[in-house]
């Protein structure tokens, strides 16, 4: 904290006398002595400037690229200086939900007003305070739909394989049991979905855009899921949702997804946001924090915790939910750079995202890298390449982070933070290696 100040030796005498005890080693007399250690190996302590040299040598270790051409799940978008100014304020730097409301209004009407956005976004009626990420919220929603005589997960074999593993992980340990829908040209297996579906199916997970940057065809696949009886959960890129169907207008009962491309940097990997909406029918499963606006007895508006209380999520294995905490201050984060843009500023970064990744895929098909899927993509998209380390290695000798290895190609992303020359930059450096 900027404004930290360590307390005196005066104080520190006053407070020990305040508990009745002359020195700080008092307040471990019920510590047995052998667990006490009398010093730490520590090296001696350094000046701040010294200290600053330091961190910055070790920070110089780590390749901040110029360019990024590759996604995958975590995406560098522009983030507007205001988000990092109002998060930075130390009086609202905090990860966790408070309880104390008559002292907590304004980190609990932060939460509210990111819920509500977030329930514009996906178009649900009820959003909760935010998990650990979209891989999280994902196999968090999985839980939500099971019941009794329905414990089958099924996740379509074109959502982030990090997201599956997570999800099998979570299956392992309630005992659902999890199985994969096969692909076809990018895209969910409609027909082998269809198959698939018995009647001990709990719901069906599918990503929009999915892993491989393809748009699926979200409507008709929830329709398949409900007529077998099973709930929708579709997990969501946020930006995408400023111009695409939303999850209720297809149908889903449950969106999920990984809220780091609003307002969080790329940070090496996080912290991240995992955020999570339902319908009214689902939000009593809904895990973790609910703020709620309500009224005080004066008729002045107020935010509360509501709904559910932590106890409920504590319960070991009786619990619905592993969730226990929550990324408030990600979530904060998220509400102020969807605030700074707004709906318009939001819909622009959606728009050039995916043109400038439409002409990438243009040019590089130019050079004999076309995609290797058909049909509609956001702004990632696989394309075939013959000499992929070849590719990378010039593009890392440049400055730019190529595409990620998958099967068949490289997965290629594109945000508004990119500008056509440093397009046409990478492809004329791919075009010479290829």
């Amino acid at each position: 904290m900027g404004s930290y100040i360590p307390n005196t030796r005066a104080q520190q005498e006053a407070m020990l006398a305040a508990l009745g005890v002359d020195r700080v080693e008092d307040l471990f007399a019920a510590v047995p002595r052998e667990m006490l250690v009398d010093r730490l190996d520590l090296p001696e302590g350094l000046s701040e400037l010294e200290v600053r040299r330091q961190v910055t040598a070790m920070a110089a270790k780590n390749k901040i690229y110029d360019t990024v051409l590759r996604g995958a799940g975590a995406y560098r978008h522009f983030i507007p200086s205001v988000v990092k100014s109002v998060v930075s304020r130390e009086e609202l730097v905090t990860a966790y939900t408070p309880y104390q409301a008559e002292i907590s209004q304004g980190i609990l009407q932060s939460i509210f007003e990111y819920q509500t956005m977030i329930c514009a976004l996906t178009g649900m009626e009820v959003s909760n305070a935010s998990v650990y990420d979209g891989s999280t919220a994902a196999a968090e929603a999985l839980a939500m739909c099971r019941e009794r005589k329905r414990n089958t997960a099924y996740v379509s074999a074109c959502a982030d394989p990090q997201t599956i593993a997570v999800m099998r992980t979570y299956c392992f340990g309630s005992g659902m049991e999890l199985e994969v829908i096969p692909e076809r040209d990018g895209r969910t297996d409609l027909e082998a979905l269809k198959t698939a579906l018995g009647a001990d199916a709990a719901c069906v997970y599918i990503q929009q855009p999915n892993y491989y940057g393809n748009l699926e065809d979200a409507r008709a696949i929830g329709e398949a899921v409900h007529a077998a009886g099973a709930k929708y959960i579709m997990g969501c890129n946020p930006i995408a949702l400023a111009i695409m169907e939303t999850p209720a207008a297809c149908g889903a009962d449950v969106a999920v997804g990984e809220a780091q491309p609003l307002g969080l940097d790329l940070a090496f990997g996080g912290p991240y946001l995992g955020y999570m909406a339902a319908t009214k029918a689902m939000f009593r499963r809904l895990p973790g924090r609910i703020v709620g606006q309500t009224r005080d007895a004066d008729g002045n508006v107020g935010y509360v915790l509501t709904l559910t209380a932590r106890e409920q999520h504590i319960r070991r294995e009786k619990a619905s939910s592993n969730i226990c905490s929550n990324q408030a201050l990600c979530a904060f984060a998220a509400g102020v750079y969807l605030s700074a843009m707004g709906a318009e500023g939001l819909r622009q970064a959606a728009k050039l995202s995916m043109s400038k990744a439409h002409y990438l895929a243009c040019e590089l098909e130019k050079i004999g890298m076309p995609r290797i899927h058909a049909g509609e993509y956001f702004h990632e998209f696989v394309c075939k390449c013959e000499k992929p380390e070849a590719v990378l290695k010039a593009l890392d000798e440049n400055g730019i982070l190529g595409g990620l290895p998958v099967e068949g190609g490289l997965l290629w992303c594109v945000t508004e933070l990119v500008s056509r020359d440093e397009l046409d930059r990478a492809v004329s450096i791919i075009k010479e290696v290829c």
